[in-house]
């Protein structure tokens, strides 16, 4: 499994101590040193069944300051991916991909759930 995160995020911090915990093995990408591209950020959209919007971290500052809250609405998903991919703080953290799965955001229960099913 890749898990995607941002070191200094408490969240991602809570992920990785439950993975540790359950005994999963992963490989640990930092999101900002080696931002997820395009096509990666595509294919986990597709994968997770979520909508777009989910893959962007509402609560960052960089959100904010570009106002997204109200300009993504109006942007088609290609305008979408492509922002996302150009900066690791724009994108919800973390992230766990796994064969044929799609974890966006740290919720122990749905990940306890979902992980205990797919092993």
């Amino acid at each position: 499994m890749l898990f995607v995160e941002y070191p200094g995020c408490t969240t991602c911090q809570k992920a990785r101590k439950w993975l540790e915990a359950q005994g999963m093995t992963y490989t640990s990408r930092h999101i900002k040193e080696e931002n997820p591209t395009e096509e990666e950020l595509k294919l986990w959209w597709e994968r997770s069944g979520l909508p777009l919007k989910r893959f962007f971290n509402t609560s960052g500052l960089k959100y904010k300051e570009l106002s997204l809250k109200d300009k993504l609405p109006g942007m088609s998903e290609t305008e979408q991916l492509t922002l996302l991919a150009s900066d690791g703080m724009l994108v919800k953290r973390p992230i766990l991909v796994g064969d044929g799965f799609v974890l966006v955001g740290f919720r122990e229960a749905e990940w306890s759930e979902f992980l205990g099913n797919h092993d």
